[in-house]
């Protein structure tokens, strides 16, 4: 596959402060375990003292991600760091292509997935139009929800240097089954189906990523489409709710397997386009 992918200027590691002895020095030699570790903790810190009853509710914090990223950059990198970050999350200049796989394909997979469930057809002039459009908007900015708190963690910050030694298909594989164990906490709401979901979408997320040349701002597009119009919203429970995981799921993954199989030069070597533009 042969996309154009518009650039400012070439991807590259941020620049490293002169060495720190102590605490920040170890962080800097491991920035990914010390993210991810930070990430877990963060986020989880509420669901053990839950189960033990010794917290009123399961506090899944998903804003943890974005601190842990925040946190390490500030330790290891600091201005070039936040610097590699913000460019990447205003990285609008793509192909206009991008935009529609962001914002059309989640639509396209929940209401395929409406159309093959044998359950209700949710009523759709029923429907919160411009409630779903002010939502929308709310999830791009607010850090509490997942698009905010995840995007420039996951992809802004892990997939750049989990691609520095390992493919990006490799990396792919590493940063799903971490981001599918980190949900765990959810797993009462999502099922464990959307737990598996989450390994296959997130194939996508980085295909997605890495083709529009590091863009933090469409991930954010993408995710914030999946999740604005809700399995509540469309009414389902039950059974009905569980069959229309199941097939959201079977498709998504068919969607990771094509982009697999059929753009196989964006999985091997360096993901970076040239700085002509064209990858």
């Amino acid at each position: 596959m042969r996309t154009r992918v518009i650039q400012d200027e070439p991807e590259h590691r941020p620049a490293t402060p002169e060495p720190r002895p102590g605490l920040a020095a170890w962080v800097r030699d491991h920035r990914l375990t010390t993210f991810f570790v930070l990430a877990f903790g963060l986020a989880w810190w509420g669901w053990p003292l839950y189960q033990l009853d010794i917290w009123p509710r399961q506090a899944f914090q998903a804003v943890g991600a974005l601190l842990a990223a925040l946190i390490v950059i500030a330790v290891a990198e600091g201005r070039p760091g936040f610097r590699d970050l913000g460019r990447r999350m205003i990285r609008w200049r793509v192909p206009w292509y991008f935009y529609a796989f962001a914002l059309g394909l989640p639509l396209l997979v929940r209401f395929a997935a409406v159309l093959v469930n044998s359950g209700p057809t949710p009523e759709w002039g029923d429907l919160a139009w411009t409630s779903f459009a002010l939502m929308f908007l709310i999830r791009l900015v607010n850090p509490l929800d997942g698009p905010m708190a995840e995007e420039p963690a996951w992809r802004g910050f892990a997939v750049p240097r989990l691609q520095e030694r390992r493919s990006p298909l490799v990396s792919a594989v590493i940063l799903g089954v971490l981001v599918a164990l980190w949900h765990l906490p959810l797993v009462g709401d999502t099922g464990w189906i959307g737990i598996a979901a989450t390994f296959s979408i997130t194939i996508v997320y980085v295909w997605l990523f890495n083709r529009t040349g590091g863009s933090v701002l469409l991930v954010l597009l993408f995710h914030n489409t999946q999740g604005f119009i809700t399995m509540g919203d469309l009414n389902y429970a039950g059974a009905d709710l569980a069959r229309q995981e199941l097939i959201e799921f079977v498709i998504w993954s068919v969607v990771a397997a094509v982009l697999v199989a059929v753009d196989r030069a964006a999985w091997r070597g360096n993901p970076r386009p040239p700085s002509d533009g064209v990858a």
